[in-house]
């Protein structure tokens, strides 16, 4: 059995969490990873993602020639803040950083995974099929690299994306939409000691509105939060705008519609009541997918997850990924686990084992 090279994969690792790539400013991160494709002897393609989201960076794609039916392999660059100056430190088996950044193995686990699978296959002349590899920026603010890549150019219908925490072996064949609510009530103002009842308060008015709402968990594949709820104004002046910013998301496109038009209607009903005025922006951030677990991709995933000794996990997620941008572009994805843990934390860590079992499936997969 072909062996990926375990040293040469952790030395990358090491160096690429090392490179400051924040959302927002991938561009290092993105000429590291062209000048590693072209020692590959790839063509790296890059584009103007960054440029939809003032960002200095850009996806990288780049085609690996082989038989049979393509597919996408794919990870994201950016990292969260605060992701500038990883130490990373290991221990037992185990990737840290110095507990003062993120790891950033969330998602260059996923990015080095992939290009030592390429890099094995290249190096030992293995039979194996074609390889369409996205790096893509902007996923932790929205999947704004994915939104932006041009699918027209991918002959795949397929794409495996490896960024999810969990252990190797995981799989999520479905993940909610997002609908980002921007609201504002706006009242009127006046002076709150001399003449109040001529005001009307938008806090009031907004208040009002949050507690007639249904939030948190609304059912088993939908929740609703309320992250923000700003005015700022003198004690003495009767406030005349509140301002919220909510989420919803759901499984269920119906039920993704509904919620927000709930958070909608207790809204204008308190506006109407107090003579107040709404300004309501939903904004549809992504979509709802679910691969059926029985489709061939699925079927094809868990005979690679048996063929490297990994035990599996078919699941649902919570939250979104560039997934649910490929699906809603055409082009089935499920996620992967590459076992990172604590993710979006200053504790964020990962095993050499799972780093070496990511590569393993991503290899598992180009050679079935």
């Amino acid at each position: 059995m072909i062996q990926i090279n375990e040293e040469r994969l952790l030395k990358e690792f090491l160096e690429f969490v090392q490179i400051d790539s924040e959302s927002c400013n991938e561009k290092a991160m993105g000429e590291r990873l062209c000048q590693v494709l072209k020692d590959l002897g790839l063509e790296p393609i890059t584009d103007e993602a960054g440029k939809t989201y003032n960002s200095n960076g850009f996806n990288v794609f780049a085609r690996l020639p082989g038989e049979g039916e393509p597919m996408v392999l794919t990870a994201h660059m950016d990292t969260v803040v605060p992701g500038n100056g990883v130490k990373p430190e290991i221990r037992d088996g185990v990737i840290y950083s110095d507990g003062t950044t993120v790891l950033g193995g969330d998602d260059k686990s996923g990015i080095c995974g992939i290009l030592e699978a390429v890099r094995v296959i290249l190096e030992n002349k293995l039979p194996h099929r074609p390889a369409e590899i996205i790096f893509s920026i902007g996923e932790e603010g929205g999947m704004r690299g994915a939104k932006a890549f041009d699918c027209s150019q991918l002959k795949s219908k397929r794409a495996y994306v490896f960024d999810s925490s969990g252990e190797v072996g995981k799989v999520i064949v479905g993940a909610p939409g997002q609908i980002k609510i921007f609201a504002d009530v706006v009242g009127r103002r006046a002076h709150a000691g001399i003449a109040p009842e001529d005001g009307i308060s938008a806090i009031q008015v907004m208040s009002k509105a949050i507690a007639k709402m249904n939030l948190l968990r609304i059912d088993e594949e939908t929740t609703c939060n309320i992250g923000t709820i700003k005015a700022e104004f003198a004690t003495n002046i009767v406030p005349d705008r509140c301002s919220i910013v909510a989420e919803v998301r759901s499984r269920d496109f119906d039920k993704l519609n509904a919620q927000a038009e709930h958070i909608h209607k207790c809204l204008q009903e308190a506006c109407d009541e107090a003579g107040a005025t709404l300004e309501w922006n939903p904004v549809t951030n992504y979509v709802s997918y679910r691969v059926p677990e029985d489709s061939e991709m699925v079927k094809d995933l868990l005979s690679c997850i048996d063929k490297i000794g990994r035990e599996k996990l078919v699941t649902l997620g919570g939250g979104g990924s560039d997934a649910n941008i490929y699906n809603q572009k055409g082009i089935q994805a499920v996620v992967l686990g590459t076992g990172m843990t604590k993710v979006h934390t200053t504790s964020e860590c990962i095993k050499i084992s799972n780093l070496n079992d990511t590569a393993r499936l991503a290899l598992a997969l180009l050679t079935m």
